[in-house]
């Protein structure tokens, strides 16, 4: 379809401009996003056995792992036995892990990009970013299973086309700054993504990445522990292609016991700073971030990013987004050019 963009100038403005509904929608299509590696871990647990310990293999399966750590530690191969006991975590965990849900309502329900609605699904409800642009005709959610939750393994297990559910909303006021010729950064961990999908989307469809006639440099870097736990990785790869200033870091910081992966490793925040162009930072930050600043990028993007010239929008789990905020304050980012929204 045409996307219909929001004549709003203002994204704060626009919030008071929405009406608060309640709809009733139905569920028109799921997809579980991480995938069944199982086959991987047997094999890998066996390779890292194999160049480490090679007087334990070959190994069995599942069975074994437990006691095979056990005799790892006992004789001084640490290293290993700790790749084992993430490899084998990674094995048991449940599957799937991670669900997208698009939904249709009986009316448009009009919301501003990065704001969130209240699900209620056989009779429990939630709170879920929308990672949809305000521009389409339907509305998506991105769903990781929190273990123990009383709606998230429902919604991964369960949910089908078809599902009749509540939505209400929309809330939140974590959304775009007025445009700008400042360029803009997004963090995330996991499903702190889905408010930043709908942003982006919004931010190419309605012209926002370009200011004057001049192209804003946007950048996500998006931690997660293993590859198919990043949320709509293939559609940031997809538009990184196309868009030569739109930059997606992956940050995966156990992908490497699994496969060849030699992207960044490390966390988004510390990420960030490997992307910093020195020649923007005036004094030193301190030790370990000045360390960082040092480092070369391990994503293939140039060091380009000026702190002192962009917007940063985070959303993670408390902790990340704490110790991010901190960071990039002491970079020089100004505090008003932070937003920033913590769960968990």
């Amino acid at each position: 379809m045409d996307a219909q963009v929001r004549d709003h100038a203002s994204q704060h403005d626009a919030i008071a401009d929405l009406p608060l509904v309640t709809e009733s929608a139905r569920v028109t299509r799921v997809t579980k996003m991480d995938q069944d590696r199982r086959p991987e871990v047997t094999q890998a647990i066996n390779r890292w056995v194999a160049e480490a310990a090679p007087e334990y293999s070959p190994i069995g399966g599942p069975a074994d792992w437990d006691g095979l750590h056990e005799r790892l530690l006992a004789d001084g191969h640490q290293s290993v036995a700790r790749r084992v006991a993430t490899l084998a975590e990674r094995y048991d965990r449940p599957k799937p892990m991670l669900a997208r849900v698009e939904l249709v309502t009986e009316s448009d329900v009009d919301f501003v990009a990065g704001q969130y609605i209240g699900l209620r699904y056989d009779g429990t409800s939630r709170a879920y970013s929308l990672a949809s642009s305000p521009t389409r005709d339907t509305l998506e959610i991105c769903v990781r299973r929190v273990p123990g939750g009383r709606l998230s393994p429902r919604i991964c297990d369960d949910i089908a086309v078809g599902d009749e559910v509540t939505v209400r909303g929309p809330y939140g006021e974590l959304v775009l700054a007025d445009t700008s010729s400042r360029d803009m950064v997004f963090l995330a961990t996991g499903t702190g993504v889905a408010p930043f999908k709908s942003m982006i989307d919004y931010l190419f469809e309605s012209g926002r990445d370009e200011y004057q006639g001049k192209q804003r440099d946007v950048w996500l870097f998006l931690g997660a522990a293993w590859a198919d736990d990043l949320p709509y990785r293939t559609a940031f790869r997809e538009l990184a292609r196309e868009r030569e200033n739109f930059h997606f870091v992956p940050c995966l910081s156990r992908e490497p016991y699994l496969s060849d992966w030699d992207g960044e490793t490390d966390y988004v925040q510390q990420a960030l700073l490997k992307h910093i162009d020195e020649t923007t930072v005036a004094t030193p930050i301190g030790a370990p971030l000045d360390k960082r600043l040092e480092d070369g990028p391990g994503s293939g993007e140039l060091p380009s990013i000026d702190p002192a010239n962009v917007d940063v929008y985070a959303c993670g789990i408390n902790a990340m987004v704490y110790s991010l905020v901190a960071a990039i304050e002491r970079l020089g980012v100004p505090a008003n050019r932070i937003e920033s929204e913590g769960f968990g």
